[in-house]
Order: structure tokens, then C-alpha cells, then sequence
């Protein structure tokens, strides 16, 4: 369970939300786990098998308060709301500011900020732990290349500009992977360059994998406090694409997908035989393949860190959910700027 920005996130498996008095407890097999005063919240983000009392449902209904059901792998189920709600307003705030070219270049400018401070500083970390001189230069050197396609970031004129500086930098980040990889395993993940569709070399499977898992959390993020996953500002908006789930998962693509993506390869948890490859050069997880790597990515959801805006620890798992708050506040005007998660 996680206080975050007024929102009560509940993730623990059958917990039971009662009211008592002006208070919210949460009972865990009977036993009072947490007390918290109803007017410090805002909405109850609920996890998987999660029970409300009518009592408090009806509570939170009358005074205003979402309460948000996703599962336990963090796909969106449903929201609950009474008849008095701000969600329209904050829905009328996000097509106010995509209509705003300036407003739109200035948000799609934060998501790309995050992801290519967040991508050079997986370069720097990664040159740090190598054994190799000439490989950790490299990777020094690309970090050093990817900080300048930052640093133009502010001079980009439009949305065409930033998406040139993306590409330019994902293309060095891409080809620095290589030196990620332990030398011992680089046979069987031979790696430069993304390709997507379809992904042909097991890191490339793994990445596609893990950046759509990573999509739907990042969607069902959005959706729980209120925001169109459809309309983005980075990403062009087209019908069935959720372009502002794909702008807030740029910055985590890096720091959560990648890392997690190496970090299986390099302690030999992810394995050759774990891909199955298929006619027209396809490589794609299988079974037994995909189960590793769900487990691997739930385990990595509940580790924490200090989230550098709130400075206090927040699961990783609920980043998203973070940042998604974070964009509502800055669309609604309750805070001057978005800012992007940058990973330390």
C-alpha cells in the first residue's frame, strides 16, 4: 500500500477497505493495516482482488473521490465515480492544450527530456560496471553524443525537429547496447540496431515484449486519473493508437524495459531457448520464455525508489501512475510545468 499525491493505492491480494467513523481502514485478514483520515484523500486506486464496504463506496461517491479497480498486472478494468466529477474538465484541459501548438511542443519536449536523460545515464551506468577499456570509452563517448541531442532539445522548431533529435539519439543508444551485454552471451544476443516489425534477434523480441507490457501500464495509468490515452502530444494521433500512453512510455522504456531486458541476459535468466523463430526471419518469446519475463517484470514492479519530485519512496511499478497524476496537475494548471521522470 502506497500514499501518493492524496491517491491510496491498495496492492495487497484480498485486502478489505471499510469506513469507521472519518477515518479509511484496511484490513488485511481481519487485522487493521492502515488508518487514514478521509479528507487526505483524493481517489483509491485498487489492485487486483480488493473489496470496498458500501458504506465507503457510498462515501466516496457523495464527496467526489474515483475509486479505480486494475489488475494485479496493472491493466485498466474500471473506474467508479459519482455524478459530480472533474474528469471532464480535465479531459477538456488535455484537447485545449493538443490544439495549442506551443503547449503541445512544450509537453512533447518533456517526455523526449526524459527519455534521453534517462537513456544516457543506462549508457553511463553501464560504462561504469564494464571490464572492457575500449568498450567502456564507447559507451562514454555515445552518453556524451546522446546529452547533444538533449541539449537541442529547446531549439527544436517543431514536433518534426524533436522527433529528429529522438531519432538521431535512439540510434545511438540502440548500437551502444551491444556493450551492455555480457561478453559471454553477446553469441546468442547479437544486437544493434531496433527492429520492431517484426522483431528479428532475441533482444529485440524481449524489448517488443516488454514495451508492451510496459504500454499498458502506462495506459491504465492515464485512464485511472482521468486523462484520454488516445490523445497524446509526441506521438501522432491516429484511430485504435494510444498516443499518450506511448508519449509517457518513452520515458520509462529505458530505465524499466532495457535494464530489465540486460539484467535477464547477464545473470543468464533469459537463455537462447526461451525464443522460438519463425518463418520470414521472426523471433518472438515463447511459453516458457514470456513466463520468465512477466515474473521477472512483477518482481522488478514492487522494488522502490525515491521518486525525485515527491522525495519519498514509490514502488516502481507505480511510476507511471505518478507521472500520469503529475500530467493531470500541469493540464488542470495546478502545477507550471510537467515534469518528466529522471531516473538517478
Amino acid at each position: 500500500m502506497a500514499l501518493l499525491l492524496n491517491t491510496l493505492y491498495v496492492t495487497t491480494p484480498e485486502a478489505y477497505l471499510r469506513l469507521e467513523g472519518e477515518t479509511l481502514c484496511v484490513m488485511i485478514e481481519k487485522v487493521k493495516r492502515l488508518q487514514i483520515p478521509m479528507h487526505h484523500l483524493a481517489s483509491i486506486v485498487c489492485f487486483g482482488d480488493v473489496m470496498l464496504s458500501p458504506a465507503l463506496l457510498g462515501r466516496c461517491m457523495e464527496e467526489g473521490r474515483s475509486v479505480v479497480w486494475l489488475e494485479r498486472g496493472g491493466r485498466f478494468q474500471a473506474r467508479v465515480e459519482g455524478p459530480v466529477n472533474g474528469n471532464i474538465l480535465l479531459r477538456q484541459a488535455q484537447f485545449r492544450a493538443a490544439d495549442h501548438p506551443g503547449k503541445t511542443i512544450e509537453l512533447a519536449r518533456a517526455f523526449l527530456a526524459g527519455k534521453l536523460r534517462n537513456s544516457r545515464n543506462v549508457l553511463l551506468r553501464g560504462a561504469r560496471d564494464g571490464q572492457n577499456d575500449a568498450e567502456r570509452a564507447v559507451l562514454v563517448q555515445n552518453a556524451r553524443l546522446v546529452a547533444g541531442h538533449l541539449r537541442k532539445l529547446p531549439q527544436a522548431p517543431d514536433l518534426d525537429g524533436l522527433r529528429g533529435e529522438e531519432g538521431n539519439a535512439a540510434r545511438i543508444y540502440f548500437q551502444s547496447m551491444q556493450f551492455l551485454i555480457r561478453q559471454a552471451v553477446r553469441s546468442d544476443f547479437a544486437f544493434d540496431a531496433r527492429s520492431r516489425r517484426p522483431p528479428t534477434d532475441p533482444m529485440n523480441a524481449m524489448l517488443s515484449f516488454l514495451y508492451a507490457i510496459l504500454l499498458h501500464d502506462c495506459r491504465s495509468a492515464l485512464e485511472a486519473v482521468g486523462l484520454d490515452p488516445q490523445l497524446g502530444f509526441l506521438h501522432t494521433v491516429r484511430p485504435g493508437r494510444a498516443a499518450l500512453a506511448l508519449d509517457l512510455l518513452e520515458e520509462f522504456r529505458s530505465v524499466i524495459a532495457d535494464r530489465l531486458a540486460l539484467t535477464l541476459i547477464n545473470r543468464g535468466q533469459i537463455q537462447a531457448s526461451h525464443f522460438d523463430r519463425r518463418e520470414g526471419g521472426a523471433v518472438l518469446l515463447n511459453d516458457e520464455g514470456r513466463k520468465v519475463v512477466i515474473t521477472a517484470y512483477q518482481e522488478r514492479k514492487q522494488e522502490t525508489l525515491t521518486h525525485p519530485v515527491l522525495e519519498q519512496e514509490v514502488p516502481i511499478g507505480l511510476l507511471p501512475h505518478v507521472q500520469a497524476r503529475l500530467l493531470a496537475r500541469h493540464l488542470r494548471g495546478d502545477a507550471p510545468a510537467y515534469v518528466p521522470y529522471l531516473h538517478k
